[in-house]
């Protein structure tokens, strides 16, 4: 039974110290009690207090972390249905499958594709998470080559092993001991024998069930056997069946706080039509899922399912921002002409896109304006010629360029004569309105 904010208080230091990021130890307590903060925040909170508050104050979807090291991807953890409410905490893990009857060098090609899957995309890196292992062929030799194969080839990406055969599974998950792999395939009829092997394996534990009946008692007798991190499949295929039962799963666990569903969600999509399962892996990463398994992943694909999810897992109260610096975009030299631009993530990817496309060297400085675009950055007082003169004063950039000209965006033309008065030296230079004019316009003084 979950606790309220009164009965939380009570168990609370009552120093409002405010170490914990709140006012007080009652507004924390509401927090918790709306599983809106988690008790590790409050460094003085006794044992016994932890020890009771333990479950009330954790998050409705248990955090599992899969693989280790600087590739480990953390699922779960979610406390709201819809991002406007909070934010989603941890983004969806796309995984690729190989199959066990599949030839070593298919497989190794499979495996080098998801080592270069890495793309750096407005500051954050992305890439396919995961190899679902599958033991397509039933025969347990098979799956330990196959497993033995991945472990070489891609050292450190989480793995997903798929059988129902525990027997396989145990020596197919020896070959990644303490990597934190997860054994995918407890069904009614081995759900004892597979729990086993993930306990003495330290592996996350996947539930494939027909429906979500099946699910909710498969999850419980898992943990009662002892398995704590559990990955669910409802069975659902088809798009309509993953939004209702990745719905329902989601809303009884924030909603009703009923622990048997409160687990992160696996998806299997496989499709021969590679847009088909795009499409359908576009629902899974809006409606809950915590795993996606694809069957390819083409470097289109790759991109849109990034975007989508990267766009997806900010915080809508928080606009995305890049790193206050000067960009240098291609081989610059001192004569190289310097862009200043906001730090908003969009306007630098498209930006420092179009000076990428015109094959002119070129510098970006971009400022810190909290995240906001121009217009809004210029509006809210953010992006002025002051602060303008002060970031290229401090940036150093003087003493590497040797024309001293900064081009600002043709929609704050406006602040290049307050700009030059505070600049002594430097002529100001207004470029487009729009960065698609970005590439004509260089090209035009070259």
């Amino acid at each position: 039974m979950a606790l309220s904010g009164v009965e939380i208080f009570k168990l609370l230091p009552k120093t409002n110290c405010k170490k914990c990021g709140h006012p007080t130890c009652l507004a924390f307590a509401m927090k918790l009690a709306q599983r809106q903060a988690t008790l590790d925040l409050c460094p003085d909170v006794s044992e016994e207090a932890k020890q009771k508050l333990g479950e009330a104050s954790a998050p409705p979807v248990r955090p599992i972390t899969i693989g280790s090291g600087d590739k480990a991807v953390k699922m779960g953890e979610e406390t709201v249905l819809f991002r406007h409410d909070k934010k989603f905490v941890n983004p969806a893990v796309f995984a690729v499958e190989v199959r066990d009857s599949q030839s070593e060098a298919d497989i190794a090609s499979v495996c080098a594709q998801v080592i270069s899957s890495e793309i750096d995309r407005v500051g954050q890196k992305l890439r396919i998470d995961a190899i679902v292992i599958s033991n397509e062929s039933g025969d347990a030799a098979k799956l330990e080559a196959a497993a033995k194969t991945v472990a070489s080839k891609a050292a450190g990406v989480p793995v997903i092993i798929s059988t129902t055969n525990p027997q396989a599974a145990e020596s197919a998950v020896k070959h990644f001991t303490d990597k934190k792999p997860v054994i995918f395939g407890a069904n009614a009829a081995n759900v004892e024998a597979m729990a086993a092997v993930a306990k003495n394996n330290k592996a996350a534990l996947g539930i494939a069930a027909a429906n979500l009946d099946e699910l909710s008692v498969l999850t419980e007798k898992v943990k009662s056997l002892g398995v704590e991190d559990i990955i669910m499949d409802s069975g659902a295929k088809k798009a309509k069946e993953i939004i209702a039962n990745n719905t329902l799963i989601r809303r009884a666990a924030i909603k009703k706080n009923f622990k048997p569903l409160g687990y992160p969600i696996i998806n299997f999509i496989q499709r021969e039509d590679s847009m088909h399962e795009a499409l359908v892996a576009t629902v899974c990463v809006a409606k809950y899922a915590s795993i996606i398994v694809l069957s390819s992943m083409e470097k289109w694909k790759n991109l849109a399912l990034f975007a989508l999810r990267q766009n997806i897992y900010t915080d809508p109260q928080v606009p995305m921002q890049v790193e206050q610096k000067i960009y240098n975009i291609g081989d610059v030299k001192p004569d190289s002409p310097l862009f200043v631009t906001t730090n908003f993530s969009l306007t630098y990817f498209i930006v420092s896109g179009e000076i990428e496309n015109s094959k002119v060297p070129s510098r970006l400085a971009v400022m810190d304006s909290e995240g906001l675009s121009v217009l809004t950055a210029w509006a809210a007082g953010k992006f002025t010629a002051t602060k303008i003169a002060q970031f290229i004063n401090e940036s150093g950039i003087e003493k590497e360029v040797s024309n001293k000209e900064l081009i600002i965006p043709g929609y704050v033309a406006i602040l290049s004569g307050s700009i030059e008065e505070k600049l002594p030296g430097w002529k100001i230079t207004v470029g487009p309105r729009e960065a698609n004019a970005i590439p004509t316009f260089l090209k035009s003084r070259v």
